[in-house]
């Protein structure tokens, strides 16, 4: 994979290379030995949007929340990464006006970190700002060192139609892959049926072979390019004494991409004449339970939306969520 980086991101003896992505998440995505194959310069600096100028050819890897905040000064050509929860078609074109050439890229840590790059065509060049977004913020076709990408139905295990329309999981094969979960035989079971490694997320294969994610089947939460786990987060907000049920959904954020949303019921006898108090004393509380970034951005409460059979529905507070709007700019 070292190798594969500088082929899929035109990276030169010499290149200049801003650190963005931690080296030690998901192993830098191999970009420390890539640096070392082609000679390049590392940077590594503790303010990262201040130092762009004229004088760098920035190649990093950033989530969509860094994007938005950056400048380009002069005539450089700055190439970024762009990975994480999926930019908004919106950000893509900001960042195109000021300069920056964006290339967005997908994958799990399972799969070395990258496995798919939405690669830029040609004949893209000539239309609209706003198309070359949408198009730009795919998840794309496999990466170099990728075997085999796919579509799969969820029912036949058959590829899904090249037709931008049929959903389907998102599959990987490939030396890439990890081999498999440290002792856990009934997750590698599920997660390797058939041949083929399991993402979770569904998606749709577009008639230019190009994949594009539309849902996720695991109700994980992707915030500023980290994974947060919807029910680590649950089971803390159950410990606060006022909280009788919960269950947390991501919510877009203008700053993170997503960012986990609670909705709560309260235990009877709680006073609800405040509920903007009640809600700052769940994330305070959350703080001192969990990472900063897992806290939730935005508490609601209600009645939950349950099954006959008493299951949260989460797709009911997935619509809530989205009818709410994105946060505006969260500053956990």
């Amino acid at each position: 994979m070292a190798l594969s980086n500088p082929i899929i991101w035109e990276m030169n003896e010499g290149a200049v290379y801003l650190w963005t992505l931690p080296m030690f998440h998901c192993n830098g995505w191999c970009f420390p030995w890539t640096l070392a194959a082609v000679c390049g310069i590392n940077i590594c600096l503790r303010q990262v949007i201040s130092c762009l100028n004229n004088s760098l050819l920035f190649l990093g890897n950033g989530e969509g929340h860094i994007l938005g905040h950056c400048e380009v000064q002069g005539d450089s050509l700055l190439r970024c990464t762009c990975a994480g929860a999926a930019p908004p078609p919106s950000v893509l074109s900001g960042m195109s006006q000021k300069g920056f050439r964006v290339t967005h890229t997908y994958g799990l840590s399972e799969t070395y970190g990258p496995s798919t790059v939405c690669a830029w065509k040609p004949e893209w060049d000539s239309l609209p700002p706003e198309t070359q977004a949408r198009l730009n913020a795919r998840q794309g076709v496999r990466y170099v060192g990728l075997e085999c990408l796919d579509v799969i139905s969820t029912q036949t295990g058959e590829p899904v139609p090249a037709d931008g329309k049929t959903i389907g999981e998102i599959v990987f094969r490939g030396n890439i892959v990890m081999k498999g979960y440290l002792k856990n035989p009934k997750a590698n079971e599920e997660t390797f049926a058939n041949g083929w490694f399991h993402s979770g997320d569904l998606g749709v294969k577009n008639p230019d072979g190009y994949i594009e994610i539309k849902d996720r089947s695991k109700d994980i939460i992707i915030s500023g390019g980290e994974n947060i786990s919807s029910v680590e987060v649950e089971n803390s907000l159950y410990l606060h004494p006022a909280v009788m049920e919960a269950s947390v959904v991501a919510r877009a954020d203008e700053r993170w991409g997503e960012s986990p949303c609670a909705f709560v019921t309260l235990k009877p006898g709680v006073d609800k004449s405040d509920e903007q108090r009640l809600a700052e004393d769940i994330m305070k509380f959350c703080k001192s339970k969990m990472p900063a970034y897992w806290v939730p951005k935005s508490v609601i409460f209600g009645p939950l939306p349950k099954t006959a059979t008493g299951k949260i529905q989460k797709h009911v507070l997935r619509a809530k969520a989205k009818e709410l709007g994105p946060v505006r700019m969260s500053k956990l």
